[in-house]
């Protein structure tokens, strides 16, 4: 048995003795929780409201429309905080700092929390797919509109396209998981006017990143991990200067994305009367989801990696996220048994899932050694989705006690501080916010689906662990979720049996449906619980040098050696390596305590170069037959690498012989001085001339809408998609004659 799994059942068999909602302490949980002597009390009034007395805060919760009626008065209060959360974030004006100079812009709308009253995209669209699409349909459309833009500038094609929020490198293409909009916007498709302008946004959007950021050597999407955006916190530490790395890297979270909007895609063009459209997109999802199978899944750990790249040669990471799993295993990118697998693999700790395992040792809290409500809910999902009690009840405790503890949705806690106030200034998240509205939208839809199984659908199918019902029955027989138009009582059973209860008979009369619950037993594993274990530190790059026909490659510790992305064996001190007439790029990583692996240094890249200067089109002639790549140098200082609109974004049109010309997209991010851009791959033969010439690009600039951003270039100013460009330069790739 590996050692996980015994530490695993030792901490459950503590939790079960610990925890009130697993050992049957039914008062406790039913009025009052306590966590490590920090104890949150509930008590219901006569008029429907509650008053919630937590560490350090008091709050009366009035009435809310949806109502739940449980033993527990902590579980139903919660509901209605939750709900009166979310009448908070929905506000006629917003405003931030970088948009029209704080003023404030009219908009019938939900915010993403206390200290955030903006619409962002992601955080929007996540929320409204979790549950905010069925507390507030209308004020989710207007927000989902507002992130939505036309184009302007010369040279670009005219479309309505989803805005990619201010992000590392100048934003999109670095950051590419804006396609999340359409997570959200799938469930408001019964308006068909606001469902006509989906298809559109959705047709142009998939049109412009199946150009910029699709890779068809590797049939991936390029870009960053979707919300994990801080990039210090999940990637090596040398990208805090240079995110080109990420903008040609592949992350999981972004790619599932993409295949939903395919999927999505294909569903609409049938409905659209478009045959030919839906055959096109249903081709490319399936594709995808192949590839993402194919470079993400990682056999021997048993989990699908978070994200994978390298200049050459995508090298896998040993790093991985609980967001990425939760959708690949809720778009059926995961075949079920991979969905198991990977979900019992994922670890987590007594007060939560980590975002991001392994953690790392030289970053504060925040995506880092933290528990995100709104992901612990997608991880509830997935839960269900696999059949696993055990996980259910811990990602539904796991929200519950973070709520009750702090009197409110935060956005995020520490791993081992659920109530903030436990730990220190140094201890507690970097950013956070009460009334979240992903958290806010997690909890709502932890109670409506997680306990009462009310599907997206509206069909009800109860997924609820047997050691969920001492909290949640009590004494009673039934218990119920009122929405004010509809009922759902679910019964249990007279005999407890097994460890899920589902749905047996279903009788539904008027607006009234009754569930009788039957217990089954299904396989649970036990949960995995190093979430808190940590990486070793990142080693610094290998030195390379030239030795006759050998590359010697030398390293300060034993490592393990990479060649182009694929292992290469151990390395103690040196190594040599065979020298090839080709770009060759090395990078190591370290092990550590359990066998985890390091991040990758940066990579060290030797072999022949080629540097053309000169006014464009700029001419070079191939030296060999073969496959060649090729970036520029350049210098992008339109702003700071965290944030900002103008990432540099170009076509570069690569013209060899009486070849048909090759066309590929050129990102340069926003700089700290100068340095390589992404690269391209374009064939040659032997002794052809090749003419280079740039064209323009597109980047979010470009985008009408953010003519309201002041917080820096491209915005109010204009369009500005341009960098500083120095020499193109060309090296034949391994292969080449």
């Amino acid at each position: 048995m590996r050692m996980w799994i015994k530490q695993a059942l030792a901490v459950c068999l503590a939790a079960a003795l610990a925890t009130p909602v697993l050992a049957g302490d039914v008062p406790d949980w039913h009025a009052q929780l306590t966590w490590q002597g920090h104890t949150a009390r509930m008590t219901a009034q006569a008029d429907g409201a509650f008053v919630l007395a937590a560490p350090g805060a008091t709050r009366t919760i009035a009435p809310q429309r949806w109502r739940a009626h449980t033993a527990s008065d902590l579980f139903d209060g919660l509901f209605a905080m939750a709900q009166a959360e979310l009448q908070q974030d929905a506000v006629t004006a917003i405003h931030d700092g970088a948009f029209d100079h704080g003023r404030s812009i009219a908009c019938h709308c939900l915010v993403a929390g206390a200290k955030w009253p903006f619409v962002w995209t992601r955080d929007l669209s996540f929320a409204t797919d979790l549950d905010a699409w069925r507390f507030e349909p209308e004020r989710v459309r207007h927000s989902l509109l507002f992130k939505l833009s036309a184009a302007r500038g010369k040279d670009v094609p005219a479309g309505r396209y989803i805005m990619q929020d201010t992000g590392s490198g100048g934003s999109w293409p670095i950051s590419t998981d804006r396609v999340v909009w359409f997570l959200g916007a799938r469930h408001l498709l019964g308006d068909k006017a606001f469902a006509d302008t989906v298809y559109t946004a959705l047709t142009d959007t998939l049109r412009q990143d199946r150009r910029y950021v699709f890779d068809r050597a590797t049939g991936l999407y390029r870009g960053e991990t979707s919300f994990l955006d801080w990039r210090q916190q999940s990637y090596p530490a040398w990208t805090a200067d240079n995110v080109v790395f990420i903008a040609q890297s592949f992350a999981l979270s972004t790619n599932v994305l993409h295949y939903q909007a395919l999927q999505l895609a294909a569903r609409m063009a049938g409905k659209q009367h478009d045959p030919s459209a839906a055959t096109r997109y249903a081709r490319q999802a399936a594709a995808l989801k192949q590839a993402i199978n194919a470079r993400f899944w990682r056999a021997d750990k048993g989990l699908y990696m978070s994200y994978i790249g390298g200049r050459i040669h995508p090298a896998p990471f040993d790093a991985y996220d609980l967001l990425g799993t939760d959708l690949a295993i809720l778009s059926g990118v995961a075949d079920p048994a991979r969905a198991r697998e990977a979900l019992a693999n994922y670890p987590t700790t007594a007060a939560g899932s980590p975002v991001i395992w392994p953690q790392r040792a030289d970053q504060p809290v925040y995506h880092n050694r933290a528990v995100w409500p709104f992901v612990s809910q997608y991880t509830l999902r997935a839960a269900r989705r696999v059949d696993d009690p055990a996980r259910i009840a811990h990602e539904l405790v796991s929200q519950l006690r973070a709520a009750a503890l702090n009197a409110s949705n935060m956005e995020n806690f520490p791993l081992d501080a659920p109530w903030l106030g436990a730990v220190g200034k140094a201890g507690q998240p970097q950013v956070d916010s009460p009334r979240q509205l992903w958290s806010v939208a997690g909890y709502l839809g932890m109670v409506t689906e997680g306990v009462f199984g009310l599907t997206a659908d509206g069909k009800v199918r109860p997924k609820l662990p047997a050691s969920m019902v001492p909290m949640l029955f009590g004494r009673r027989d039934t218990i119920t979720l009122d929405t004010g138009a509809r009922t759902i009582t679910l019964r249990r059973p007279v005999k407890l049996s097994g460890n899920l209860l589902v749905a047996g008979a279903v009788t539904t009369h008027g607006t009234h449906t009754t569930v009788q619950l039957v217990g089954r037993q299904v396989a649970a594993p036990p949960l995995r619980m190093d979430g808190a274990a940590v990486l070793p530190a990142t080693p610094a790059a290998p030195r390379v040098t030239v030795d006759g026909r050998q590359w010697r490659v030398a390293v300060a510790a034993p490592a393990t050696l990479y060649v182009n992305g694929r292992r290469h064996g151990a390395i103690t001190g040196t190594r040599v390596v065979p020298r090839r007439d080709a770009l060759t790029c090395f990078s190591i990583t370290v092990t550590g305590q359990q066998g985890l692996a390091s991040l990758h240094s940066p990579e060290t890249c030797v072999g022949p170069q080629d540097h053309v200067a000169g006014s464009w089109p700029r001419q070079w002639q191939a030296p060999r037959t073969g496959t060649f790549a090729a970036w520029l140098r350049y210098d992008n200082d339109h702003g700071p690498i965290n944030t900002g609109i103008t990432a540099a974004v170009k076509r570069l049109r690569i013209t060899c012989g009486k070849a048909p010309a090759q066309v590929r997209p050129l990102v340069m991010p926003q700089s700290d001085g100068q340095q390589d851009s992404t690269v391209v791959r374009f064939a040659a033969h032997a002794g052809e001339r090749c003419t280079f010439a740039l064209a323009q690009g597109f980047n979010m600039s470009n985008l009408a809408a953010f003519a309201h951003y002041t917080g820096g270039a491209g915005g109010a100013s204009g369009v500005l998609n341009e960098a500083a460009i120095g020499a193109l330069v060309i090296a034949p790739l391994a292969g080449s004659k």
